[in-house]
């Protein structure tokens, strides 16, 4: 990908810079010229030049001084000396202050392109190596989470506390808490960062095909198992996975998934021979697992197994202080995205958001703020600009059921009842929006 990298020809002789310009054009490069070193610094100057080439005798400065000026501005950069045979000595001093390589003229033009082919190549591989520890600086800063709330700071601390561990987790709190997000943490925050964290939500899934996504199948093993398929515990090797709505698995899964967690090994679906993985477990619920195992709907033995540590992540209501940094988070986050103007948000209604009790938490505070920008004026979100306008506190709604009741009927009755863009609007699968209809008793005659 040439057309990438750019190159700036700095050469006294109009024929030189000529043909090299015709030859890395035509290799899809980006060019420019320069007639002397001091035209050269104050291109550099106002542009980035991914790979310099530059004549070591000119008039005036000579390239062996331009080169030094160019490394005080930017030690990294990428110089090629240009020389006779008369001033290689010149061009190996140059190699010794930093410069990249040289070459001596007449040239050879597959020579040429090859030195800046192996250029460019050091060019990306610095770059990826910079995008990657960047990517880890991320994980490890886990900026996403926000709160400077005690009850958010106590879950942090124990995210750091447990992290270096490799102890199975359940991570507690309602929907929409941002309970992955907290799985996240722990995961980039642990020895098994820089190996995979494997998601998969097992209230979306039946239990068949749960069975094949967790532990994989052969050719062959069902109808449409055309090709073998790793599972989601063969990928997780040497990293985390996350079992998010673990309370919805069905107690032949139970049963499985606690022989796994006892012994790391497991079969493919339609295998015969077991494979082996080293996996952390992290699942996530909302509902009670100790009253599950009271009530016979969730394995004792299972539940122990996977509750060795229990982080309860609190709900928004209990945590109002963090609003307003949840806010602007997310108008940052919306506003780039959108690439609008970074707005603000008046007083009254964040006065509103801040006394609104959050049936859907976060995830529901982040959805009003998005819909805000989108239908907004662009430079504040005013009270009118909230999807519940009035109603955010003056409903008379008695219990958190009626009012998720409540905001998913309104949901379904603006998208005209089209299951995919209400779920979308809602931040949930569509499975958890069957689920919430039928807990509900919604149907179209409610609207």
């Amino acid at each position: 990908m040439a057309e990438k990298f750019s190159i700036l020809i700095v050469d006294d002789e109009l024929s030189v810079r000529d043909s090299l310009y015709n030859w890395f054009i035509e290799d899809g490069y980006m060019v420019d010229c320069a007639e002397d070193a001091k035209h050269a610094l104050t291109a550099i100057e106002t542009r980035n030049f991914d790979i310099i080439l530059a004549d070591i005798k000119m008039p005036g400065m000579d390239g062996l001084e331009m080169h030094r000026r160019i490394k005080s501005l930017n030690k990294d950069a990428i110089v090629i000396i240009m020389t006779a045979f008369a001033s290689v000595e010149t061009a190996v001093l140059a190699l010794k202050e930093g410069a990249y390589d040289y070459v001596t003229k007449p040239f050879d033009p597959d020579d040429l392109s090859h030195l800046i082919r192996n250029a460019t190549k050091q060019i990306s591989l610095k770059l990826e190596n910079e995008a990657l520890r960047e990517k880890v600086t991320d994980l490890e800063n886990v900026e996403d989470i926000i709160g400077n709330s005690e009850a958010m700071q106590k879950v942090l601390h124990e995210v750091g506390s447990i992290a270096q561990s490799s102890s199975s987790v359940i991570i507690t709190g309602e929907s929409g808490t941002g309970k992955e997000l907290i799985a996240k943490a722990i995961h980039s925050n642990s020895s098994r960062k820089y190996f995979p964290m494997v998601s998969v939500h097992c209230g979306a899934l039946t239990e068949s095909i749960l069975e094949s996504e967790l532990f994989g199948h052969e050719k062959g093993a069902f109808t449409g198992a055309i090709l073998d398929r790793k599972g989601r515990f063969e990928m997780a090797n040497g990293g985390t996975i996350f079992l998010d709505e673990i309370a919805t698995i069905s107690t032949k899964m139970q049963i499985e998934l606690l022989r796994v967690l006892e012994t790391k090994r497991f079969m493919r679906v339609g295998g015969n021979k077991e494979i082996s993985s080293d996996f952390r477990v992290i699942c996530a619920t909302n509902k009670d697992l100790k009253k599950m195992v009271e009530n016979g709907t969730f394995r004792e033995d299972l539940f122990y197994r996977l509750n060795v540590v229990n982080i309860e992540v609190p709900p928004l209501r209990e945590r109002i202080e963090d609003i307003k940094l949840l806010v602007d988070y997310f108008i940052k986050k919306y506003c780039k995205a959108m690439s609008k103007s970074l707005v603000n948000i008046d007083s009254a209604a964040l006065k509103r958001l801040e006394q609104f009790e959050y049936p859907g938490n976060v995830r529901e505070l982040e959805n009003m703020i998005e819909r805000a920008i989108v239908i907004g004026n662009g430079k504040e979100i005013r009270l009118k600009d909230l999807p519940l306008g009035k109603e955010i506190v003056s409903s008379n709604v008695e219990s958190l059921d009626e009012l998720e009741k409540k905001h998913i009927l309104q949901i379904l009755n603006k998208y005209d009842w089209n299951i995919s863009r209400s779920a979308k609007a809602l931040k949930v699968d569509r499975v958890t929006l069957y689920n919430k209809i039928k807990k509900h008793s919604l149907d179209q005659k409610n609207k």
